[in-house]
């Protein structure tokens, strides 16, 4: 993966731009609509005063606290609309960027076109190309259109980020034993537990996975975000998960950038749910054999922001080899699905990731490519299969960054495994 430092410079100018320019705005929409200068000055000063508090409270200029695990009413009226405002300001000044810079180049345009037609044609020059009433045109649509991304985000931030989808798919492998045949799997993933995923909100999608009744379940990672105090919560809220055969998981890039691998295993142990920590673990039924493989998150990044130590690696899925059985069908536990490449050549029959939250803010029906994930991987969310390897990547239920989901919803997965003809 390249340097994400391009990514976040541009994301900073874009939000810093983003504020200078919307507050220029409303400074114009102010003067055209109120008459009384004190009164704009007030409401002028207001407004950055509550930007300049906004901004302070979400960065921790004012100071940190622990990340609360419930929503709590500093959460619904600073929290949320600040999350609301920095993330549609910035797309909608994007929105504003593009339109200026086709509004120049339509201008330079027309320019050469007068320009050339004077010169070869005994007619005049001809304005129409730099007609004021398409470049208010222009303005107009620039501006209905950067409204767009506030409509948008509002949705995201309170539907689309609970608007779960229960995905139901058939799975079929060519070495399924008998025994196995029907064996339903439920897995969910990226809990990211805080105010906008809160313990309540995490039980109640464990309820809704255990009416499935699956055989199994597993969870791929990501239980917390940032606040390594938050992984007692966590772990209590996933424990209610239930299966004949058991509850299996792995841990994701945020259990090692929080430096809670060993703890956090240690308490759902507690729970009876087992971490496989670049380990196996076989599930038997009538003298049959599933071998289930877990391992922690791996990338190829040299991010500074991204985990030291064994989460660098070379090639993914190092030292694998010796936990894959050869003959038998072996599912993978992986949070990164880039490890699928690998995973397929160790003939591994499916592997279920996540880390991705399917791009989270996705306009995929606009353009495939438009997708944060596909910054990381090209393996953003659903079934890929390469020859007999078939790889899952769940979208998470869990948000990171904003809270916020477009085109991209909560997901709980459960498959069926059935034996491929």
């Amino acid at each position: 993966m390249k340097s994400a430092f391009p990514i976040f410079a541009s994301i900073l100018l874009l939000l810093i731009g983003g504020q200078v320019y919307w507050i220029k705005r409303l400074g114009a929409w102010s003067r055209r609509l109120i008459a009384s200068s004190a009164t704009r000055k007030w409401l002028g000063l207001s407004v950055l005063a509550a930007l300049i508090l906004l901004f302070a409270s979400n960065f921790g200029w004012l100071g940190r606290r622990p990340s609360s695990t419930h929503m709590t009413l500093k959460d619904v009226l600073v929290t949320a609309p600040f999350a609301w405002w920095a993330f549609s300001s910035m797309v909608a000044f994007a929105v504003v960027i593009i339109f200026w810079v086709v509004d120049r180049i339509a201008r330079a345009a027309g320019w050469t076109y007068r320009k050339l037609r004077a010169r070869f044609s005994e007619r005049g020059p001809s304005d129409s190309l730099a007609s004021p009433v398409r470049r208010r045109f222009l303005e107009r649509t620039a501006l209905a259109v950067s409204a767009v991304p506030f409509v948008a985000s509002a949705y995201g931030l309170v539907y689309g980020r609970v608007d779960l989808e229960t995905t139901q798919k058939r799975i079929g492998l060519r070495r399924l034993p008998k025994a196995f045949e029907g064996f339903r799997v439920a897995q969910l993933s990226d809990f990211h537990i805080g105010p906008f995923m809160s313990e309540e909100q995490i039980r109640k999608y464990v309820a809704i996975a255990n009416g499935f009744k699956p055989d199994l379940v597993v969870v791929t990672g990501d239980f917390v975000t940032w606040d390594p105090s938050t992984q007692g919560a966590a772990v209590q809220a996933v424990s209610g998960l239930k299966a004949p055969f058991g509850v299996y998981g792995c841990l994701g890039n945020h259990e090692a950038w929080t430096y809670i691998e060993a703890s956090i295993t240690q308490l759902f142990a507690a729970e009876r749910i087992r971490i496989l920590r670049k380990e196996r673990a076989p599930i038997e039924a009538q003298g049959e054999t599933l071998n289930l493989i877990g391992v922690d998150f791996q990338t190829h990044s040299r991010s500074r922001m991204a985990p030291k130590g064994e989460h660098f690696v070379r090639e993914y899925l190092e030292g694998v080899e010796d936990l894959v059985l050869a003959g038998a069908v072996n599912i993978l536990l992986t949070h990164n699905p880039n490890a699928f490449d690998r995973a397929a050549e160790l003939g591994i029959d499916l592997s279920l990731a996540g880390h991705t939250h399917g791009g989270q803010v996705a306009l995929e029906f606009v353009h495939r490519n438009i997708s944060p994930s596909r910054l990381v991987t090209s393996y953003v969310k659903g079934w890929f299969r390469k020859g007999d390897a078939q790889l899952y990547v769940n979208s998470g239920i869990g948000t990171i960054g904003v809270p916020i989901r477009i085109n991209a919803p909560p997901e709980i997965t459960v498959f069926e495994l059935v034996r491929e003809a």
